[in-house]
């Protein structure tokens, strides 16, 4: 897999940066992708280099799709192909499921436009050199709330459900030469999601995940990292798939056992 070149939109941070220095660890190319987190893009650009592989920051946001071509373009011109795009850039706001009045038009059409019509616009932009190519791979992060229902906010699942119906459409239209597939973690420990749910909060969330959970574990990006990996590099006749990484979280909680 040396050589080969994957551009990682959400890069800088949780699942995107650890995607990044695991595919880098294999001697890829990687483009980091960000919004507005230039330091942390910085930061895994150099893990990356640290690691084996080669990396450049672009600032682009992916609800433009100006921005989506240009992120394309800037891995053509530096490298002369697209083999990957990992769609990890993602937007929620936290609130109460049960107050309705809580989630406004605006919150829809936000997590809309960054969870469903950036990733669909990124895979519009690298299919092109990809099927002059002959072959590449889309992984788009979606998320347990997509198939559950229960997540940070119902715009937030709504999303993410239709990001992993996207994946079923993509995968029909971008054959034989495009595999797409999604992930759908289940509870992830992230820096964002500490900052989002306050330390307590979060702490109680995580061990009630780990206690129910029939694997018992709370997951972390590196777990899903290696998944995205493995759907990238190992898994050459599998698309259209929604891959769920939840600890066995969709099969219910875990049965009581005597010790």
């Amino acid at each position: 897999m040396e050589g080969k070149v994957a551009i990682i939109s959400g890069g800088g941070t949780g699942i995107g940066a650890a995607t990044a220095r695991r595919l880098a660890a294999g001697g890829w190319r990687i483009v980091v992708n960000y919004r507005a987190s230039r330091t942390e893009a910085e930061e895994t650009a150099t893990a990356c280099r640290a690691a084996g592989g080669d990396a450049v920051t672009i600032q682009a946001d992916v609800v433009v799709d100006a921005d989506c071509r240009r992120l394309a373009a800037a891995a053509l011109e530096r490298w002369g192909r697209v083999d990957a795009l990992v769609n990890c850039a993602g937007l929620t706001r936290f609130v109460d499921a049960a107050d309705l009045d809580a989630v406004t038009a605006e919150d829809f059409q936000s997590m809309t436009a960054v969870n469903v019509v950036g990733p669909f616009q990124m895979a519009r932009a690298v299919a092109p050199a990809m099927r002059r190519a002959g072959r590449g791979t889309v992984v788009n992060v979606s998320s347990m709330g997509g198939v559950t229902g229960q997540a940070s906010s119902p715009a937030y699942s709504a999303s993410k459900g239709a990001l992993n119906t996207l994946t079923l459409t993509l995968a029909l239209a971008l054959a034989p030469e495009i595999r797409v597939n999604c992930i759908c973690p289940g509870l992830v420990d992230t820096r964002w999601n500490r900052a989002q749910l306050g330390d307590a909060r979060y702490e109680a969330v995580r061990a009630r995940y780990a206690e129910t959970t029939p694997l018992r574990h709370t997951l972390t990006a590196d777990d899903i990292a290696d998944a995205a990996v493995w759907l990238i590099q190992g898994a050459e006749w599998v698309t259209g798939e929604i891959v769920m990484v939840d600890s066995g979280q969709h099969l219910g909680m875990a049965p009581l056992k005597a010790h």
